[in-house]
């Protein structure tokens, strides 16, 4: 890249200008007052961080493009960033950027010429570098060179989004040491704590607390906080039980469920489903029927592994065609590189795979809720109303638990399923050489043997090396005699981050 931009065509110059308006001095649009927890942990990676490139991976409509927008609005009103070393892409909005072959490349040459009057070098020796930000960059074809040629040979810092795991991942091995790849989820309980009561909550599990998850006394300490903030948890919970943890569902309180219902089937489902289907890989067709009907099972079935006895003969049902597992298997793996969902494999021990399908957990259970139109209670007090729902919502719960943990960085998260006399455990973490397993019991009464059966099972045998076993339930009311069983509720264990 050298410094003599070439000229965009008209229609793409004013796009950048309308969407970048501090060039001009003008405010961008009203962004929310509250920030995301990731907020804090972008602005450090974006001044400070040892890679250049600091990627934002989380599924639609969880807040990345507010989050662009309001480290923007940071870096010029806060830290004293002139705007115009700021450039901000669009690339899911951008018009056609047909003709130009290094789009990324191109925007970034013009930038200089158009815009900074110097090159990114420049800046950067003034001790002023330039803050590039690309929303939804997987949408780029070859974004990945592109980009790695950018920051090989210009000082700049770089923030991009993306929706897709799958097309992000192709990038990765070509950026190896350029970039540093921060996941975000659904708001945590302690968020929807903060967007909708104005409570701070501070997270027990430190942003790189692997090793936390490995001590005893670490769960026992998360049982005691959420007992402590025992008022506060039932608030909150009672909140994401209702409306999920989407931002617009939480952040509009006062707008009913069903249209909240509406705008997730739109923005999020049928973009998916349509949008991010018709951008596949070149020369494979695509079944936009068999990816909603495969999407359709896996709401049904959350929380469990149904496997090919599930799956094949529901969807040659539904659509009167031969449709074979491989084949369906390959758009549920499709549908979790879109962070919809997150498939949990079978736990291996020694290299030898242990047979079970892949237990499917849903990004939230709000898209459940929206999709099949049955809303499925959380809470004590709903099931106490809708007893006949119990069985439902405890696999809902071990979703919801399945999606959680498997968005904690590094972290190696598997279940066990029934082999032999080994009864199934729901989830086991592995950190370093110790196994923690852990079970949902979503029940107000808990049997103290035949419910801890499979975590005294795992934890008795010492190839397994688990030197405990946590206990996930309906309410905190719950004790156990066995010292080795930590139990507490869903609701407490999700206030740990």
């Amino acid at each position: 890249m050298h410094s003599l931009f070439e000229p965009l065509r008209d229609e793409l110059e004013r796009f950048l200008y309308s969407t970048n308006p501090w060039w001009e001095g003008k405010p961008g649009p009203p962004l929310p007052e509250y920030r995301r927890w990731v907020f804090s942990l972008l602005l450090r990676n974006l001044q400070k961080g040892l890679a250049p490139v600091t990627v934002l991976r989380g599924p639609r409509q969880v807040g990345k493009t507010t989050l662009q927008e309001q480290l923007i609005e940071h870096l010029i009103s806060q830290e004293g960033v002139s705007p115009h070393r700021i450039l901000r892409v669009q690339f899911d909005e951008i018009p056609s950027l047909k003709g130009l072959s290094e789009p990324i490349l191109v925007l970034a040459r013009w930038f200089e010429g158009r815009i900074l009057g110097k090159t990114l070098n420049e800046v950067a020796r003034e001790g002023q570098p330039a803050y590039l930000f690309f929303d939804e960059l997987q949408n780029l074809r070859d974004w990945a060179p592109q980009l790695k040629s950018l920051v090989d040979h210009h000082a700049v810092r770089v923030l991009a989004t993306g929706s897709s795991a799958l097309r992000i991942e192709v990038g990765r091995d070509s950026l190896a040491g350029r970039i540093k790849t921060v996941d975000l989820g659904m708001l945590l309980l302690r968020e929807i704590a903060g967007l909708r009561y104005r409570e701070t909550l501070e997270p027990l599990l430190p942003e790189n607390g692997l090793e936390y998850l490995a001590r005893k006394e670490f769960w026992q300490e998360v049982r005691e906080w959420g007992q402590r903030q025992s008022e506060l948890r039932a608030r909150t919970f009672a909140a994401f039980a209702e409306r999920g943890g989407y931002p617009l569902a939480q952040a509009r309180a006062d707008v009913p469920w069903p249209e909240i219902a509406d705008q997730l089937n739109e923005t999020v489902i049928r973009r998916v489903l349509q949008h991010d289907l018709r951008l596949g890989e070149r020369g494979r067709k695509r079944d936009p029927r068999l990816l909603e009907e495969v999407f359709r099972l896996t709401c049904r079935y959350a929380g469990q592994a149904p496997g090919p006895a599930v799956y094949v003969p529901e969807i040659r049902y539904a659509l009167h065609a031969d449709v074979g597992w491989q084949r369906i298997l390959h758009y549920l793996r499709f549908l979790e590189g879109t962070l919809l969902i997150r498939l949990i494999p079978a736990l291996e021990i020694r290299l030898k795979r242990r047979k079970g399908h892949p237990k499917v957990c849903l990004c939230d259970h709000s898209l459940r809720a929206s999709w099949l139109q049955e809303v499925v209670p959380l809470t004590p007090d709903g099931l106490q109303v809708q007893v006949h729902l119990s069985d439902l919502a405890g696999h809902l719960a071990e979703s919801v638990v399945g999606y959680f943990f498997s968005t904690i960085p590094g972290l190696e998260l598997a279940y066990f399923p029934e082999r032999g006399i080994e009864p199934e455990v729901d989830f086991v973490l592995t950190i370093g050489v110790q196994r923690i397993p852990l079970e949902v019991k979503y029940r107000r009464r808990i049997d103290p043997l035949r419910d801890t059966l499979g975590l005294r099972a795992f934890i008795e045998k010492t190839a397994y090396n688990a030197p405990f076993g946590i206990l996930v339930t309906l309410t905190d009311k719950v004790t156990v005699d066995d010292p080795r069983i930590i139990p507490m509720s869903l609701g407490t264990l999700l206030l740990m981050r």
